[in-house]
């Protein structure tokens, strides 16, 4: 017999209907058998609450888990034609994954209001990325592409007792497939509109032993959504290679695991353009109709992105319910990305840059478990990371051959403790409580140089440097930070749980890679600046979120429905906003980062997630009507952000919105399964919305993005034992254009409201730049493709 069904084998009382009202408890004998029917259940069933996930970095069916997670199966995500990670943001409520602005790769992450968008180094993440329990330190080559993926969890709130690096806003987690115990392989291959063309073939084989060896390898490619009609190249195209290899022994059942894996990804896209939203204020270049064309003209460095790393994840059972664990990880990746912020022809605003990255992290808990009423671990965690930056800010058509030259070197190392337990009080109450302490140091080189004549020589420029240093500068910090999470669980039975807590997250602080030091207020006025009021200039501090949050989670109507909802609340102090402003240096115009620590804002929302079988067998016996949707509600606003204007500090926070966070989210995808032949046909449709967002902490009429809609459909066959299938796939259906991004640098008429100054032929005028810069990334539009499965 089951331990935890007999643990909590005492009636259901009826506080599932108390919390939603027109939900009808089911019998506690109905439940227990419907959790056991349930583990056999597809991805496409009613079966969410049996799905096993480790967000506590133990296996737990999703009902037992009192955090806020939404996981999605392999056979989910090939249900819906997921293509890479940030398809994932349709379906898990208050969550935003974008391709960043301006490149193909970059990971732009939000969760609850908490995350970063700037990709520079210098500005850690606020939602922790992980490939197979391996954080990834930076945002290139983030948007993991879905292939021989096992599922994907999206954790909400602070994560830091139970996961190697502390990421104050959530985390997600992309979980490959463990290699099986016979010989194995599976041929995709993809062809749709656009001239999508893509293949990726899996195989793998025991060798002996306990020991299994496996390899991925993926070619993915894609014409342009548009033209860029001053290079011809095709605009938004696709042309990655990919792989992956696995060394396995032990697990399946064993009482050790050894897991070392390698992947490798090489991303030849075409340099990603933006649309301009206003006519040129120089050359009155029309705006193009087309939104996926531009006309940006820098071609060089030529556009790439090179991943690769390895992780050595071990496990063994040591007796007493104790099993030690280690994760060792190694990763790095270079990018070279032109990006042309006016995107027209002529080097008005033209910025070459080069992303260099690297990342060890090791990390050991040692896990109890011995059936007993006490859970948990502990554990230790070690990162040390280089984030190397150097990009050139052109203004040809200002000055001839003015360069802004940036250098960034920023490296972090971390040290952290963390321990996380679960005592059962009775057979229905259980209570969690953890705590990490977390040691961070950031180190920075900064180098600022103006140059004449041409880019500066690091991109292959004829510049000459023009006076001294703007910023020349190196300096290192360190931050410390106790944060504590708790919980408390009621289940009155296994199927149903009710669960409050609290918990911290932390962020340390570091050095704007793009401060100007020579631009630092003198504050002893003794008419030179020192090296420490340059660096307390150029750094900004910590921030910390205090999240509360209650839920339930459960089973209902004989296991036909299941239902995650939480209500969360918290206190965001010493907000991080990174942002990059026009500014003079050395009396020429130039580019300047600015970063705030915006004192106060509150998040306060709920999440709703269901899957509900609504009929079975109305047709055909065994067919099945199913329902999964999610909403998502989060009312985010500053309560303190305070900056300078005018040498005066100043309060704007009713003049702010808090970015890439859409007030509202939701989704609904009602599918059809039903046996044909000896196999099975499932048909489904989606629909998800987002209502308006702001992409900037200042509003913009030209870049906000008003709610939309978006609506996918598909159809997939699966041939007996799924030996083979065959899938068609409608994404955007509706074709809606919309924002995910851009840039501006346009004046402001007033600072403290944030609204644009407009000159006489009814534009925006230029902040950077004679054109003008009001340059944005759209979404996908309409694409239609078909895939094809064999396994042998």
């Amino acid at each position: 017999m089951n331990l935890a069904v007999l643990r909590h084998s005492t009636a259901f009382a009826p506080i599932a209907t108390v919390l939603l009202c027109t939900l009808a408890a089911a019998p506690a004998a109905a439940q227990d058998d419907a959790a056991a029917n349930q583990q056999a259940d597809s991805g496409s069933d009613a079966s969410e609450g049996a799905i096993i996930v480790t967000a506590r970095r133990r296996e737990e069916r999703l009902v037992d888990v009192p955090i806020a997670v939404s996981s999605f199966s392999e056979a989910q995500l090939a249900e819906r034609g997921a293509q890479d990670i940030t398809d994932i943001a349709q379906f898990a409520p208050n969550t935003t994954l974008e391709t960043s602005r301006g490149t193909n790769s970059t990971l732009s992450a939000f969760i609850r209001g908490i995350g970063q968008q700037d990709p520079v180094s210098g500005f850690e993440q606020g939602v922790g990325i992980y490939l197979d329990d391996v954080y990834l330190n930076r945002p290139q080559a983030a948007v993991l592409d879905i292939y021989d993926v096992e599922r994907i969890e999206v954790l909400r709130g602070p994560q830091g007792t139970l996961y190697g690096r502390n990421t104050i806003g959530g985390a997600v987690k992309y979980v490959t497939r463990e290699l099986p115990d016979e010989p194995s392989v599976k041929v995709k291959a993809t062809y749709g509109t656009y001239d999508q063309a893509e293949g990726v073939i899996t195989a793998s084989t025991p060798v002996g032993g306990d020991v299994r060896v496996g390899a991925s390898a993926a070619r993915l490619s894609r014409g342009g959504f548009g033209t860029n009609l001053t290079t011809g190249q095709d605009n938004y195209n696709k042309d990655v290679w990919a792989a992956r290899g696995t060394i396995e022994a032990g697990g399946h059942g064993a009482p050790y695991s050894i897991r070392l894996s390698g992947d490798y990804t090489k991303d030849n896209s075409n340099p990603r353009g933006g649309h301009r939203l206003i006519p040129g204020l120089q050359s009155d270049a029309p705006v193009l109709k087309d939104v996926y064309d531009t006309r940006g003209g820098l071609v060089d460095p030529k556009q790439y992105v090179e991943a690769y790393g390895m992780g050595l994840n071990a496990s063994v059972e040591v007796g007493s319910g104790i099993t030690l664990r280690s994760i060792t990880g190694w990763r790095k990746d270079d990018s070279a990305s032109p990006i042309d912020f006016d995107a027209l022809a002529p080097v008005d605003f033209d910025v070459p840059a080069i992303y260099r990255n690297k990342q060890f992290s090791q990390e050991f808990q040692a896990l109890y478990d011995d059936g007993g009423p006490l859970k948990g671990l502990v554990g230790a965690y070690y990162l040390n990371a280089k984030a190397d930056t150097a990009f050139d800010v052109r203004l040809f058509t200002s000055l001839a051959g003015l360069t802004g030259f940036t250098e960034a070197d920023v490296d972090t190392e971390t040290y952290a403790v963390f321990a996380d337990f679960t005592y059962d009080l009775t057979e229905q109450w259980s209570v969690s409580a953890g705590g990490r302490y977390t040691w961070d140091k950031r180190t920075a080189s900064i180098l600022k140089q103006n140059y004449l004549g041409g880019g500066s020589p690091v991109f292959g420029g004829a510049g000459v440097p023009l006076g001294g240093a703007a910023t020349d500068f190196d300096g290192s910090a360190d931050f410390k930070k106790f944060t504590p999470r708790v919980s408390l669980s009621y289940q009155p039975n296994p199927d149903h749980n009710i669960y409050a807590s609290y918990s911290q997250g932390f962020k340390g602080g570091g050095f704007d890679p793009r401060g100007t030091g020579v631009n630092a207020p003198d504050l002893d006025g003794n008419g030179s600046l020192s090296d420490a009021e340059i660096a307390d200039f150029l750094s900004f501090d910590p921030e910390s979120v205090d999240s509360y949050e209650v839920g339930y989670k459960g089973n209902l109507a004989g296991g036909a429905l299941y239902v995650a909802l939480a209500g969360f609340y918290a206190d965001y102090t010493d907000v991080q906003i990174p942002g990059s402003v026009a500014c003079t240096i050395g009396g020429l115009p130039g580019f300047c980062g600015v970063v705030s620590n915006a004192g106060k804002a509150r998040f306060k929302g709920f999440e709703f997630e269901t899957n509900a079988r609504l009929a079975r067998d109305i047709g055909t016996p065994g067919d099945r009507v199913n329902f999964a949707g999610s909403v998502g509600y989060i009312d985010a606003e500053y309560r303190e952000y305070v900056t300078l204007i005018g040498g005066v500090p100043t309060d704007v926070a009713q003049y702010r919105k808090v970015q890439n966070t859409p007030k509202w989210t939701a989704s609904g995808t009602l599918s059809y399964t039903t046996p044909v032949g000896e196999g099975d046909l499932y048909v489904g449709t989606s629909l998800s919305y987002k209502s308006k967002t702001y992409q900037f902490e200042i509003p913009n009429p030209y870049f906000d993005q008003n709610g939309y809609a978006l609506v996918d459909a598909s159809i997939v066959y699966n041939a007996p034992g799924d030996r083979w299938s065959l899938g068609l796939y409608g994404k955007n259906l509706s074709d809606k254009q919309y924002k995910t991004s851009g840039y501006t640098f346009m004046n402001l008429a007033d600072p403290v409201t944030g609204d644009l100054a407009y000159g006489s032929n009814g534009y925006p005028t230029s902040a950077l730049g004679k054109e003008g810069v009001l340059t944005a990334f759209y979404g996908n539009p309409r694409q239609v493709f078909v895939t094809a499965t064999y396994r042998f």
